[in-house]
């Protein structure tokens, strides 16, 4: 996960830059960037921080009922029946109980 969110973080800053990370070591593709490695630590730093907040929403994903459902739900309210939706929409409810935005 570090090397996936380093990545985030240096295209951030550096949208059009190559390299690789190979052991936590970056090596530039082509010519070396004029960037700090402080730089990188605190992109890096606000990247992380941005990963942790959502952990609710990525703990949510899984749980959550298909959205398939959803529009079955949204075809028979058309019809007069609001029954599936009012189900698919306590799914959801019982999702975000579960795992609550902090």
């Amino acid at each position: 996960m570090i090397t996936k969110l380093l990545v985030k973080a240096i295209h951030n800053l550096l949208p059009n830059q190559h390299f690789v990370i190979n052991d936590g070591v970056i090596t530039w593709v082509g010519e070396t960037p004029n960037i700090t490695q402080q730089q990188i630590d605190n992109e890096y730093a606000t990247v992380l921080a941005e990963y942790k907040t959502q952990e609710y929403a990525r703990k949510r994903q899984p749980e959550y009922p298909p959205l398939t459902d959803l529009a079955d739900a949204l075809y028979h309210q058309s019809k007069g029946d609001e029954t599936k939706l009012t189900a698919y929409l306590a799914k959801c409810e019982a999702v975000k109980q579960k795992y609550p935005k902090e």
